[in-house]
């Protein structure tokens, strides 16, 4: 099923006079302040939506993670969240027409919970021979360019890193770029070359997990509070990127390990 009601009709209304025209016309308005829909916490009203309605969907999850962290600017929640944020901040801009605006965003998102179902796991260079052939290229490159010495940034942002191993582990990559006055597409694209090859949201999720699996020692944490100390938005996006990383989720981990 492509929509939660397949009759619901979206209503435009300048900001101010949203919810005057919702009671007028009994609409349901949504993504607002101090109404139903909208952001708790670290969650946005993407997340609310699945919640309310329970849907269970593994792909929808997936999605769910981008959305939240385009909405909320935390760019560090999945890595497709900055380019979502961008096509649509763009397209914003030049599409005055807010059915037009809606019409475009569906077949974008039609798109996305396809990937999120079926071509998640898949990496871009797996696409063809030639994406093949210069990754291979490039992976020569990185061995004899191997005992390079890392640039001054590079160390400063081990060091900003290791700082967040004691604290919520929140940052951002933003937060990384503004500190080391770096545009973040240049980090985003450096970041890989010397930090084991991950991207900068791949690597915190690592560093994240591995600080969880250390506090699963000590029986006074539980795993609720494990999750926000790691920087986790909420218990389920622990769950889901532990059990990714892990192969378990959190709870048999713990009993394994206290075994």
């Amino acid at each position: 099923m492509r929509f939660i009601d397949q009759d619901a009709e979206i209503i435009y209304a300048p900001y101010a006079e949203v919810l005057e025209k919702a009671a007028e016309l009994n609409a349901i308005p949504f993504d607002l302040p101090n109404v139903e829909y909208s952001h708790y916490d670290d969650n946005c009203t993407f997340d609310y939506f699945i919640k309310k309605h329970k849907l269970e969907d593994d792909a929808l999850s997936r999605i769910a993670a981008i959305v939240r962290g385009a909405d909320t600017d935390r760019h560090d929640f999945a890595p497709q969240a900055a380019g979502l944020e961008a096509i649509f901040s763009g397209l914003s801009h030049k599409i005055l027409d807010d059915q037009e605006l809606l019409s475009l965003g569906l077949t974008i998102y039609d798109g996305l919970y396809i990937w999120a179902k079926k071509l998640y796991n898949l990496k871009h260079t797996q696409a063809g021979p030639v994406e093949q052939l210069l990754l291979q290229v490039y992976q020569q490159y990185l061995k004899t360019d191997k005992d390079k010495k890392p640039p001054a940034w590079a160390k400063a942002l081990k060091g900003m890193i290791q700082d967040q191993l004691d604290t919520n582990m929140a940052l951002s990559l933003q937060q990384a770029s503004d500190e080391l006055e770096l545009n973040p597409t240049y980090l985003s694209r450096e970041f890989s070359k010397y930090f084991d090859n991950m991207s900068f949201g791949e690597y915190m999720r690592k560093l994240r997990i591995n600080k969880a699996i250390e506090l699963m020692k000590d029986k006074n944490y539980a795993l609720t509070e494990i999750a926000y100390l790691t920087g986790f938005s909420d218990q389920s996006h622990f769950n889901r990127t532990f059990k990714k990383q892990v192969g378990c989720n959190p709870l048999n981990h713990r009993k394994n390990m206290l075994k």
